[in-house]
C-alpha cells in the first residue's frame, strides 16, 4: 500500500549520519529519487574539511546552497578606494551598485561616519511588590553587585576596549501589569557580540535568582518572575550614517534626457513619496537592502538581525518610512542614510567562513565601525541606482537587460543564439515570451542539415 503524505514521518532523523538523511530525504520526497540526490550531491564540497565546517553551520545538513559571490569595484568612500564583494542572487543589484559607485567617485565619493556602536540586552522580569522599593534596591545593592558579578566575565572584552556601559532598571507596569526590564548596554567592539552578551545577560539572571532565593531581607518578600534574558536586535544607538553629495550641476549625465536640474528636482520627489507612503517605502528601503545585505551575506554577518533592525528603525517615528533622505539647497544636492548596523568582523562565520574571511581580506580587513560604513555606502549606492533608474528609464529597461542571460540559459539558447538575441532585445522590451518567441524564430528559420 502507498503511504499517505502524511505518513513520511522519521522519529531520530538528527542522529542519522549526513548520508542516510539525504537518502530518506529523496526516497520519501521526490519521484526521481537518484536524480535528486546526485542534484544535492553535485553541491558538496570537494574537501571534506571545508565541507565538515559548513554543515556545523546549521543542523541537518545535507548539501550546500551556493549563491552567487560578485564584486563592486571603484567604490571611493572616506577617502579610500574599495572592492566590495557581494553575496546576491540578482545580477542587477551589482549592476547598479558598480554603475552608481563609479558615478559617485568622479564626485567626491561616499562618505560615513559612526554615531555610536552600543547594543543592547534585556531581562524581562515580573514583580507585584512596591516600585519604589524595588527601584531603590536596585540603586543601593543590586546594580553595584551585578557589576562585581559580571567582572570575570567582561575582563577581556574590556581589554579591547568594551564591555557593559550601563544597567539599568526600568519600569514597565504602566503597559503590562508587575512587567519591569533589567536593560544592559554593551559595546562589543570588533564583534557582533551576540553570545557575549547573552552570556552576560544569563549571569545576571542567574545571580538575580540567587539573590531573591538566599538573602534574608529578600526571600521572604515578594518573589519576581524571571521570565527570559535576551539581546534585543534593535540597536537604534548602533549607527552610522552615509551620504553622498554634489553641486546639482554636477548631476547632468549625457545619456540623460534630463537636465541637472529636472534630474534634482524628480529624485528628491521620489524619496519624499517614500518618506510619506509606506507602500513605496517598503519597496524603497528593499532596495537599501538589495546592497546592504549582500556585503552583510558576504561577510559572514547576520543580515536577518539587519533586515528587522532596519526595518524597525524605519518605523520609529510610528509610521514606516524611508531610511534614506534627499536634500536639495543653495545648488548642492545631497542624498543620506541613516541605518543601524550590528555587525561584526571578529568571532562566528567571520572567522570560520573560507569566503567570509577573504571578503574581510578583500576590504583590507576593517574593523566593525569600518565595515558598518561600507555596508551603509553600499546600501546607499544601491538605492540611488534604483532612484535613477525609476526616474528616467524605468526599473526594469535595466532588470531585464540583466535578466535576459538568464531567460537564455533557461531555453537553452546555444551562444550563437544568445548573440542574436542580445543584439535584437537593445532596442525592445524583454519578457519570458518575447524572448522564448524569439529563440522559436530563429531556431525554425536555421536551414536543416
Amino acid at each position: 500500500m502507498m503511504k499517505g503524505k502524511n505518513d513520511r514521518s522519521i522519529r531520530g532523523f538528527s542522529r542519522l549520519s549526513k548520508q542516510e538523511k539525504l537518502n530518506w530525504v529523496c526516497e520519501n520526497f521526490f519521484g526521481d529519487s537518484e536524480s535528486a540526490q546526485e542534484t544535492f550531491e553535485m553541491f558538496h564540497l570537494s574537501d571534506p574539511d571545508v565541507q565538515n565546517i559548513f554543515d556545523g553551520f546549521s543542523e541537518n545538513t545535507i548539501s550546500n546552497h551556493i549563491l552567487p559571490y560578485g564584486v563592486a569595484p571603484n567604490f571611493l568612500i572616506n577617502n579610500k578606494t574599495y572592492c566590495i564583494p557581494m553575496v546576491i542572487e540578482e545580477s542587477s543589484v551589482v549592476a547598479a551598485a558598480s554603475s552608481a559607485s563609479k558615478f559617485w567617485a568622479q564626485r567626491g565619493g561616499f562618505q560615513y561616519e559612526i554615531k555610536d556602536v552600543e547594543k543592547i540586552g534585556q531581562i524581562h522580569f515580573f514583580w507585584s511588590g512596591d516600585p519604589d522599593s524595588l527601584k531603590q534596591l536596585f540603586n543601593s545593592e543590586l546594580k553595584s553587585d551585578l557589576n562585581h558579578h559580571i567582572a570575570p566575565f567582561v575582563k577581556n572584552m574590556e581589554k579591547r576596549g568594551g564591555g557593559v556601559r550601563e544597567i539599568m532598571l526600568t519600569d514597565k507596569t504602566e503597559e503590562l501589569d508587575n512587567y519591569y526590564q533589567l536593560v544592559l548596554t554593551f559595546d562589543t567592539c570588533d564583534s557582533m557580540g551576540a553570545n557575549f552578551i547573552n552570556t552576560i545577560l544569563e549571569e545576571c539572571l542567574k545571580r538575580l535568582k540567587w539573590l531573591f532565593a538566599n538573602r534574608e531581607d529578600l526571600k521572604n518578600g515578594d518573589q519576581p518572575e524571571f521570565l527570559m534574558a535576551i539581546l534585543s536586535n534593535y540597536t537604534p544607538d548602533c549607527l552610522v550614517r552615509a551620504w553622498v553629495e554634489c553641486s546639482v550641476d554636477s548631476l547632468h549625465h549625457p545619456q540623460s534626457s534630463l537636465t541637472a536640474a529636472e534630474f534634482a528636482d524628480r529624485f528628491h520627489k521620489a524619496v519624499k513619496i517614500a518618506q510619506l507612503d509606506k507602500y513605496r517605502a517598503v519597496t524603497h528601503n528593499k532596495g537599501v537592502f538589495n546592497g546592504l545585505d549582500a556585503v552583510v551575506l558576504a561577510t559572514g554577518n547576520d543580515f536577518r538581525a539587519v533586515e528587522s533592525c532596519g526595518h524597525a528603525f524605519a518605523a520609529r517615528s510610528g509610521r514606516y518610512q524611508s531610511l534614506t533622505d534627499c536634500s536639495v539647497e543653495n545648488g548642492v544636492f545631497k542624498f543620506s542614510l541613516d541605518i543601524p548596523l550590528a555587525i561584526g568582523t571578529v568571532g562566528g562565520l567571520t572567522c570560520l567562513h573560507p569566503l567570509a574571511k577573504r571578503s574581510l581580506e578583500m576590504l583590507g580587513n576593517p574593523g566593525a565601525r569600518e565595515l558598518m560604513g561600507i555596508a551603509a555606502c553600499t546600501g546607499l549606492a544601491q538605492n540611488f541606482a534604483a532612484i535613477r533608474s525609476l526616474i528616467t528609464t524605468g526599473i526594469q529597461y535595466g532588470h531585464m537587460k540583466m535578466h535576459l542571460e538568464n531567460i537564455l540559459n533557461h531555453l537553452n539558447a546555444s551562444p550563437e543564439e544568445s548573440e542574436k538575441a542580445a543584439l535584437y532585445f537593445e532596442s525592445r522590451i524583454i519578457s519570458f515570451n518575447s524572448v522564448r518567441n524569439f529563440l522559436e524564430n530563429v531556431r525554425c528559420a536555421r536551414p536543416v542539415k
